[in-house]
């Protein structure tokens, strides 16, 4: 039996942990904010100092990324623009070794809904 786009993202939420935006604002200064989408999706505008990594490169790109490069132990707040491809790269980020990445609720669009 094939897996969907969304039966992957199900998947990965049974594994990960997902943060409400009311909690990602409260505790946004603990966190290392880590935008999936594409270039041309963060330039449209992002979470305040957020870093874009897209998903598609996350696994080759973070490890030498110089904000994420043995910081296995920091807090990330990974988001997306619906919560899908953030569900999927926190899912990979913990298996990489990422112990405290936690994915946004809702991604981007709850986010600017909630302002």
């Amino acid at each position: 039996m094939s897996m969907t786009a969304m039966d992957l993202v199900a998947a990965a939420k049974q594994h990960i942990t997902e943060i409400d935006v009311s909690k990602a604002k409260a505790e946004l200064s603990r966190f290392i904010i880590l935008d999936v989408r594409a270039p041309g999706e963060f330039v449209a505008g992002a979470l305040p100092g957020a870093i874009n990594i897209s998903r598609g490169v996350l696994e080759f790109k973070i490890t030498q990324h110089p904000d994420f490069e043995g910081k296995e132990d920091a807090d990330i707040l990974v988001y997306c623009q619906t919560g899908g491809r953030a569900a999927l790269a926190t899912e990979t980020l913990n298996k990489m070794g990422y112990r405290n990445a936690v994915s946004l609720a809702g991604g981007y669009n709850a986010w600017q809904a909630s302002n």
